[in-house]
């Protein structure tokens, strides 16, 4: 397998645009003095990403917990919310947030989504939506998740954090469901340094939700609910202009890379991976991810993922811890592990491995050698 990489290769690698461009638009920026509070460059941005989301609403956030959060509250929701155990803590933590109870619901070992027919064991009269994850930008079951929303008169918010740019059936990941969170921080595809947004089509929702992320301010002197402060600034803004024009290219060096992945890897036994060369799917190319069966592989994750970083090969096991077992849910029954076989499974199998677009073909061709040559 030779000598460790010189330098660290780590799981991801955020865009980062050209300095003349950023210092250009900084002036810009400058010559007005308006630092934040919906200026022209968050102006921009939110019609960009209307664009790219194909949503009739756009509300950009400071970041998606924070956008997460407000679309719980802006949905008047009560009392118990089926989730995830197998996702980010941002998460359940919104839910929480909003002294709301998460109902944790196992996932399918296919697709790592929550599992639609798990969702009907757990509904009960405090029911009042559904919060999904399109896990690795991997779409849910959308069409069952709605049926089982609508036949219990539930809301659904899908945190789409994964999701930017993902389509389903050539529509976007954004028109399901009645909201949908995006993710922008620095290790996701498209970013704006930190930063997020809520999607959606119903027009009621919009007053909403810029209430509540705008501290609940109408007007000069108008204040009508205890809104937060979740407002995107102007430089920020300007980052995600920027990093929008590198979007495509970024995602055909991905592909590539996503190949050569695939290729290398699909031979080992033990060594899975979630396709997505599926028709149906226009992928967010956000992770690329293999799961490990120790029985077939000889290996567990750790033990791999222990191997890769002596190699200067920095992995990461998405997402562990799982969530339910964190210990503040402890008291929490449908965080109990017997509940959760799939869920407590997966978490100890998965492996986020570098996937970024700056990776050179001989650097992923290694990952893949030590990869097949730690197989027992």
């Amino acid at each position: 397998m030779g000598k460790p990489f010189k330098n660290v290769i780590y799981y991801t690698k955020p865009l980062l645009p050209d300095l003349n461009l950023l210092d250009k638009g900084l002036r810009e920026i400058y010559s007005k003095a308006w630092l934040t509070n919906m200026g022209n460059q968050h102006k921009r941005l939110e019609k960009l990403v209307q664009r790219r989301l194909k949503s009739k609403y756009i509300s950009l956030f400071n970041n998606g917990m924070t956008a997460l959060m407000v679309a719980i509250k802006a949905l008047d929701l009560r009392g118990e919310i089926i989730t995830t155990p197998f996702t980010f803590p941002a998460t359940p933590n919104a839910i929480l947030w909003n002294n709301l109870e998460p109902v944790f619901c196992d996932i399918d070992k296919d697709s790592l989504n929550i599992n639609p027919v798990e969702i009907e064991k757990r509904i009960t009269k405090k029911t009042s939506a559904i919060l999904a994850v399109h896990v690795f930008g991997n779409p849910c079951n959308v069409n069952e998740i709605e049926q089982i929303a609508k036949k219990h008169k539930l809301k659904v918010i899908y945190d789409a954090a994964h999701a930017y740019g993902l389509k389903y059936k050539n529509k976007s990941i954004a028109n399901f469901g009645d909201i949908s969170m995006f993710s922008f921080h620095a290790t996701k595809l498209f970013h704006s340094l930190e930063g997020g947004c809520l999607a959606f089509n119903e027009k009621k929702l919009s007053r909403k939700v810029y209430l509540y992320k705008n501290f609940g301010i109408a007007g000069e002197e108008e204040v009508l609910l205890p809104g937060l402060n979740g407002k995107l600034n102007e430089v920020n803004c300007l980052f995600g202009i920027l990093v929008d024009k590198m979007i495509q290219d970024e995602k055909k060096a991905r592909k590539r890379i996503y190949k050569i992945y695939k290729e290398n890897l699909k031979d080992i036994d033990g060594i899975f991976f979630y396709d997505k060369d599926n028709p149906n799917i226009q992928d967010s190319y956000q992770y690329f991810v293999i799961r490990i069966n120790q029985k077939l592989y000889g290996k567990n994750r750790d033990q791999l993922f222990k191997k890769l970083r002596a190699y200067n090969v920095f992995a990461r096991k998405y997402f562990s811890p799982l969530c339910s077992n964190l210990p503040y849910f402890k008291s929490n029954l449908s965080a109990k592990k017997k509940n959760l076989k799939i869920a407590n499974q997966i978490v100890n199998e998965t492996l986020a491995l570098p996937f970024y677009g700056s990776l050179k073909d001989w650097e992923v061709l290694k990952i893949c050698k030590i990869i097949k040559n730690f197989k027992k």
